[in-house]
């Protein structure tokens, strides 16, 4: 790369002290939305000095704004545009209310729909089935009773005892062929 020499020079570093000591930005001013009332005729003296006065600041810091007359607000200002605002946050405040209201009454439905089929269906699920009778019920009281009172001559029960054994073999027979 090649040699360079950079050379300051005194106008140069006059130009920078001057622009430190200028604002950099101006603000911008804003204007009032209130109407301004007609400026009340003062004498000619005043108006001559308030011209004098704004033509030496041009000559001195080159173009501003002009000075805005005096502005004269009434003190009790009604609030129409406060009330006006807080009255349509009101109104969406109610109209959220009342959906919010709805949504409530619609979940206490839900639930209670919800609620009565989880019943339903726990019912029909979990429901004990009532119980078969049992077979052969007869022939076995039969025999048992005559066993007890019997207890000393067993052979008088026989003929109980194979009919409670014919009534369950023909039970089991019954049970296989229902289960193929």
């Amino acid at each position: 790369m090649g040699d360079f020499s950079i050379q300051i020079s005194s106008s140069l570093i006059s130009r920078l002290a001057e622009d430190d000591l200028k604002p950099k930005r101006r603000t911008k001013k804003t204007k009032s939305r209130v109407p301004l009332e007609p400026p009340k005729p003062e004498t000619k003296v005043d108006q001559k000095h308030i011209s004098d006065d704004s033509e030496q600041q041009k000559g001195i810091e080159g173009t501003r704004w002009p000075v805005p007359p005096p502005l004269f607000l009434p003190v009790n200002q009604p609030p129409y545009a406060a009330s006006a605002e807080l009255d349509a946050i009101r109104s969406v405040v109610k109209e959220s209310e009342n959906v919010v209201e709805k949504l409530r009454k619609q979940e206490e439905n839900m639930v209670q729909e919800v609620t009565q089929k989880a019943k339903d269906l726990h019912e029909n699920e979990f429901k004990i089935p009532e119980p078969k009778p049992m077979p052969c019920l007869v022939e076995s009281n039969a025999w048992m009773a005559c066993y007890k009172e019997n207890a000393n001559d067993l052979t008088k029960c026989a003929s109980l005892a194979q009919n409670f054994a014919e009534c369950s073999r023909k039970v089991r027979q019954l049970a296989k062929t229902a289960d193929k």
